[in-house]
């Protein structure tokens, strides 16, 4: 088996908080997006990793120099989209003369630092001979309340309790065949709709990925705060 690696990194991050990209944030020793790509690169079915970029990204010919002297040779990046299903279908389409559309793509976030191996393997193991594909997904565990905004306020009422035994938290990596998730962001794309993940675009054209239960400390870096807890894991994984 091989697969192909789409990171959309292309987006600004802003509740991160001003200065550095939060892919470009220090993280023991490395950047976030560093350790993102590091269980990708250290797979030998994973083919080529194509990172989509901002226009206006400084950042990443530090880390691609970074790479390219421990030997990430299969790293490339293109310029990514206003938003991520145009970033992923960007990276997509760098791949066009390389991929089969039966080929699997994996598309994992630049902010996602803490992804383990071991949820990567099942990933794959669970997926490999399905029709459509899957994503990582954890179990809701918090009660959840739904709101009705009155006046733009910041408090704003509770109008119901939702029931949380069917609902899970979409993870990354996704992974889905090349040609079905193309066809998919070109129909959304087509009809004026923008997925917030690849699931959903291939959920609008009735498929039903699989969800494969990982890790809940494959958390997504989106305040400043999240990076000490990133910390704290992959420290806890190398001890």
């Amino acid at each position: 088996m091989r697969y192909w690696l789409v990171m959309p990194a292309a987006g600004s991050g802003s509740r991160f908080g001003p200065g550095v990209r939060k892919q470009y944030a220090p993280l023991e020793g490395r950047t976030v997006i560093e350790w993102a790509l590091a269980p990708f690169l250290a797979d030998r079915r994973c083919a080529q990793l194509v990172v989509a970029l901002a226009r206006d990204d400084a950042d990443w010919k530090t880390v691609a120099a970074r790479l390219a002297a421990s030997g990430a040779s299969a790293v490339t990046s293109v310029e990514g989209g206003e938003r991520r299903s145009d970033s992923v279908r960007r990276a997509l389409a760098s791949l066009a003369a390389s991929a089969s559309p039966s080929d699997w793509v994996l598309v994992h976030d630049a902010a996602r630092p803490c992804l383990d191996p071991a949820d990567l393997g099942r990933l794959l193991d669970r997926l490999g001979t399905h029709p459509v594909g899957g994503l990582l997904a954890t179990r809701v565990s918090d009660t959840l309340k739904r709101t009705a905004r009155i006046g733009g306020g910041a408090d704003p009422p509770v109008t119901e309790t939702v029931a949380r035994s069917d609902l899970w938290r979409a993870l990354t990596p996704q992974m889905f065949r090349f040609g079905p998730l193309c066809a998919a962001l070109d129909g959304a794309q087509a009809a004026g709709r923008f997925p917030s993940d690849e699931a959903q675009a291939l959920e609008w054209l009735g498929e039903r990925p699989v969800l494969v239960e990982g890790d809940s400390m494959n958390l997504k870096i989106t305040l400043a705060a999240d990076l000490a807890l990133a910390a704290a894991v992959l420290r806890a994984r190398r001890a």
